[in-house]
């Protein structure tokens, strides 16, 4: 998001190659640099929410990269796009290297084991810039109010778009440069051409987008592109813009008020970065095109102070070592967001960090001779820097690797799961044996079909078509199955799919989260109640032999279990379609993670166990309907998941949580054999 000023290199045996040189140094830009990072370390510090200074520096780093290109062709230079790349992240990385390792180090001492995996490949991301992509594909809200559960390089999310942009812009520029001397066009008018086109096409998708699914769209590059084409416009049209003295005073300061308002004023929560983006973007604009008035009144006398220059200077360090810091932070405190005193001290120690690396790190490999005289010296640099954090990552893999590998091979013994919980079971789990999962594998233990839904099981609806899967049986199957609900539902796909395998029974899942199976309820969300529409009308079209759901509704550390809401209606609409109803019953959910209490105060603390009877209701909802129906069957699997006296977050040296409320597949998978015959004796279906 942030980068240091980043001057072209030089070579002994040649003249610097488009360096910004003294008479053309732009105070006020690094004063509005420190504007900017202070806006968003402080509103994400102090505020938890987003003040539009990310949107700043996007703008600044294509506003600044396209002088430097632009001085290149009008001095009759070569562009060189290979030496520049290489140029260019060779001082961006050293500073990368010790934020990202030290993020990892603080990450195994502080952060629950459960959630290394995922910060091991976020950190693969940020390290190869494609942070958003990640972030995209996980669907990732950046407005989290909680961010002591955030990534804690989650906000390599605009350095990876910039890293992009640092890619392709050098590429329009090249292309047109040699468009225009083979045709003898004017550059300037020809990349303003270009970029234009790129602004109103990205703008146009960004609105549309943002409109359709903000979360996704404030992560997606192409989204994105109309900032840093706004910068580049702004390059090429500031030589010709002849403004009056007091026009630029009012531009500077009218530009400041908006650009520090801008987090306070607008709900980007629900906007960014759509057309509202422009706000801060065009007051950014508005304070570089009003550059340096010569006023003792104008905005750029503040911002060409030397505090601020100086805070221009460490903004790139400063904005690494927030964000990790504050997650860090809030994560061991156990807070879900900093106070005005916490939060100064968090602010205080990335500043100080920032000052160290920029110092220390930044400043001396930036002014390393040894890389500019060849290419492949610059390489080496880069790739040592890649190798610094690779080294660790790899390592922390293999140990995942080898120590997954020899649980399983002596997982028949050591990890029986529920079956431990069966009449005559005999305990022969060895001293010392892993618990499965292994604690970084577990926010991934997750059950599904594997695979999207095709042929005959796609649903015509959108809707239905996102959130739709099948195992991989053919249309010959024996019978079919369609599961409905939410994550409850699909958790048990760890004991339904092998059976629906060994039985070549069709299953599609139509899942959605938060979203139990029910008649329309204004108690539920519109998405919800038109999901539970669509799905209906797919059944009805389809009639497969069943429909599996979950039937009851446990709350969290309460006995206060009940039947989901328009459960008798439900189960009656698909017995009058002629389908079989399969409700199973909710399992015990808590007020806190069962699983993280496990590894951190022991699975035999009494803290982290319960009583079934404080958890889920002394007789199962489903008594209360059984017989009612003309053909539906009821499954409880409970006496698997808690010994009838206490609920345990380990039972047969296995997981059985993956977080509060969530089975994991490992354990449901371990039901298989009671599953299997509870599911014939229930159906009456013949094996």
């Amino acid at each position: 998001m942030i980068t240091p000023t980043i001057p072209a290199p030089t070579r002994r045996d040649r003249r610097a190659a488009g360096a910004v040189g003294k008479p053309n140094y732009r105070p006020e830009i690094q004063g509005l640099r420190s504007l900017a990072v202070l806006m968003v370390v402080s509103y994400h510090v102090w505020i938890g929410r987003v003040s539009g200074g990310v949107d700043v520096f996007l703008l600044i780093s294509a506003f600044l990269m396209t002088l430097q290109f632009t001085r290149r062709y009008e001095q009759g230079r070569a562009m060189d796009l290979v030496r520049h790349w290489l140029h260019l992240f060779r001082r961006l990385l050293p500073a990368v290297v010790v934020v990202l390792l030290a993020t990892l180090a603080a990450t195994f001492a502080f952060l629950p084991a459960t959630r290394w995996v995922d910060v091991v490949h976020q950190v693969w991301a940020s390290l190869f810039y494609f942070e958003n992509w990640l972030l995209q594909s996980l669907a990732v809200d950046y407005y989290a109010a909680d961010h002591s559960l955030a990534s804690p390089v989650q906000h390599f999310w605009s350095l990876s778009i910039q890293g992009q942009i640092f890619i392709m812009w050098p590429v329009i520029f090249a292309v047109v440069a040699l468009l225009c001397r083979r045709f003898r066009l004017r550059y300037r008018a020809c990349l303003a051409y270009v970029f234009a086109i790129i602004f109103a096409a990205s703008l146009t998708y960004s609105i549309i987008f943002t409109a359709q699914n903000q979360a996704v769209a404030y992560f997606d590059t192409f989204a994105r592109l109309w900032e840093f084409a706004l910068g580049t416009l702004l390059a090429l049209a500031l030589p010709f813009l002849k403004l009056s003295q007091p026009v630029r005073i009012a531009m500077g300061w009218v530009g400041v008020a908006a650009m520090l308002s801008c987090g306070i004023v607008l709900q980007v929560q629900t906007a960014f970065p759509g057309f509202l983006a422009l706000w801060p973007t065009l007051a950014a604009t508005a304070v570089i095109a009003a550059g340096q008035t010569g006023s003792r009144w104008g905005a750029d006398r503040i911002l060409s102070s030397k505090f601020l220059v100086r805070l221009g200077d460490n903004s790139y360090a400063l904005y690494l070592w927030h964000w990790p810091i504050l997650v860090i932070a809030l994560a061991w405190s156990g807070k879900s967001h900093a106070g005005w005193l916490s939060g100064t001290v968090i602010i205080a120690t990335a500043l100080t960090l920032a000052f160290v690396t920029t110092k220390f790190v930044e400043k001396p490999f930036r002014q390393w001779k040894w890389p500019e005289v060849k290419r492949r010296r610059a390489l080496i640099a880069i790739v040592a820097c890649l190798a610094l954090v690779s080294g660790p990552l790899l390592g922390f893999q293999y140990k995942q690797l080898m120590d997954q590998r020899a649980a399983e091979t002596q997982a028949f013994n050591d990890n029986p799961g529920a079956a431990a919980l069966l009449p005559g079971y005999v305990n022969l789990v060895s001293a010392g044996a892993k618990t499965l999962p292994t604690a970084a594998q577990l926010p991934k233990d997750w059950a599904n079909l594997g695979g999207s839904c095709q042929g005959t099981s796609k649903p015509s609806d959108k809707l239905l078509q996102a959130n739709c899967q099948q195992n991989d049986v053919g249309d010959d199957a024996t019978k079919s199955i369609v599961v409905l609900g939410d994550s409850h539902a699909q958790q048990w796909m760890g004991a339904l799919a092998p059976l629906a395998q060994a039985e070549h029974w069709k299953v599609t899942s139509l899942l959605l989260g938060g979203c139990r199976t029910m008649p329309e309820t204004p108690a539920a969300s519109a998405e919800c109640n038109t999901f539970n529409a669509a799905a209906l009308k797919y059944v009805e079209a389809n009639k497969p032999s069943a429909v599996f759901m979950v039937g009851t509704d446990a709350s969290p550390s309460s006995p206060n279990e009940q039947l989901v809401d328009g459960f008798a209606q439900t189960v009656k609409t698909f017995n009058d379609l002629g389908v079989q109803v399969v409700a199973i019953r909710d399992n015990p959910r808590y007020n806190f993670n069962v699983t993280e209490c496990a590894l951190s105060k022991g699975a035999d603390n009494a803290a982290c166990k319960s009583k079934e009877t404080n958890v889920l209701a002394p007789q199962s909802p489903f008594a209360a309907v059984q017989g009612s129906f003309a053909n539906a069957a009821f499954l409880d699997m409970t006496d698997l998941v808690c010994d009838g006296v206490e609920c345990s977050p380990v039972v047969g040296n296995m997981f059985v949580y993956l977080d509060d409320n969530h089975l994991s597949k490992t354990y449901v998978a371990s039901m298989g054999d009671t599953f299997n015959a509870r599911w014939f004796a229930a159906t009456g279906w013949q094996q």
